[in-house]
């Protein structure tokens, strides 16, 4: 498939009053037509930074691409300026926010909100805005759109309410969907409920499709491919099958690990241990080395690059080296890979 979007040698740091933040440092991925790729990992890992720099919308004065990349329709969006960007975003490139009550505005009507970008990007009379938002409060599953078009924010439900976010977001049929932890905010009813929802569209408008989350549960339901992020680098990349039969990087393997199984009641839940690196100095080597207890020395000395497991799977971990010493994933978490694997195929 052809390459939709590729982020090529990404670094970003924020300036903050106790120095340089190195956020992202050397990411490299590539989005394909009509996929879904799910970027995964701890919060602050730098899933959510590396999504809105795509977009451009990194906090003005503080933060700095310093290098890198990103090849959106044989542009480099980073090379772009503001006024370029806004004819993009909500446009070819949309993304949806975690908490769907601060994505909309509560003075406006819901209608009108879904009516903006359709005047404004397709140049639309007034009437046929209103007749393609009536459209998509249909497509995305709000019932009585005619009179819940005149409706503001507060008198929908929380789920309801990321339909109507994601009716905005798909309002200009974007190219790209960038999706932020969309169901973090919900419960786990109405989380289902929209994950389905997107699946479901992703297959009517034939976008692509960004998905930030720290479930791997959602990966397993939603992803076509999965890239994990630690310390602000992908340690770990390939399809939702290679990554979640054959986990390579033992942070990988702590993810997995570390998901509740519907069986597990009386089974102590994997943590991993430590905690993420310091990004205001980042580590030498491996930024994982201190919570990996598979660590060798050159992980505390040198970064180890990706090597290649497969055409499509590559993981950043020393342990794939020729001379490594040959580690499988501890039992435990063969156990809890197995029971989440089981659990995932009988939902």
């Amino acid at each position: 498939m052809e390459n939709i979007l590729q982020v090529k040698d990404l670094n970003i740091s924020f300036h903050t009053f106790g120095g340089e933040v190195q956020a992202i440092r050397g990411v490299d991925f590539e989005l394909k037509k009509g996929e879904t790729l799910a970027i995964v990992g701890e919060s602050g890992s730098g899933k959510s930074v590396t999504t809105k720099s795509i977009m451009r919308l990194l906090p003005p004065g503080n933060s700095e691409i310093k290098n890198g990349e990103i090849l959106f329709d044989g542009k480099d969006l980073t090379n772009l300026s503001d006024r370029q960007m806004q004819k993009i975003r909500g446009k070819d490139i949309s993304m949806i926010f975690q908490d769907p009550m601060t994505s909309l505005n509560p003075t406006i009507k819901i209608g009108k909100q879904i009516m903006e970008p359709i005047i404004k990007h397709q140049n639309a009379s007034k009437a046929a805005a209103k007749e393609r938002a009536m459209d998509l409060l249909r497509l995305v599953g709000i019932p009585q759109p005619e009179s819940r078009f005149e409706q503001y924010p507060h008198q929908f439900s929380g789920g309801m309410r990321q339909r109507v976010v994601i009716a905005i977001a798909l309002a200009c049929n974007p190219k790209i969907l960038i999706a932020d932890e969309p169901t973090t905010a919900l419960d786990v009813t109405i989380q289902a409920q929209i994950l389905e929802l997107m699946k479901d569209l992703q297959k009517k408008i034939d976008t692509s499709i960004i998905f930030i989350t720290h479930d791997l549960g959602v990966v397993a339901n939603v992803a076509d491919r999965v890239a994990v992020m630690y310390g602000g680098k992908i340690v770990e990349v390939g399809t939702v099958d290679e990554v979640f039969y054959n986990p390579k990087h033992p942070y990988t393997w702590g993810l997995i690990s570390s998901m509740p199984s519907l069986d597990s009641k009386d089974e102590e839940l994997y943590a991993i241990p430590g905690t993420p690196p310091n990004l205001l100095n980042p580590p030498k080597g491996d930024a994982f080395a201190p919570r990996n207890e598979y660590a060798m020395q050159i992980d505390l000395e040198e970064q180890p690059p990706m090597f290649k497991v497969s055409d499509t799977h590559y993981a950043a971990t020393w342990l794939l080296h020729p001379d490594a010493p040959k580690v499988e994933p501890p039992e435990a978490v063969k156990r809890r890979m197995k029971k989440f694997l089981a659990d995932q195929e009988g939902i």
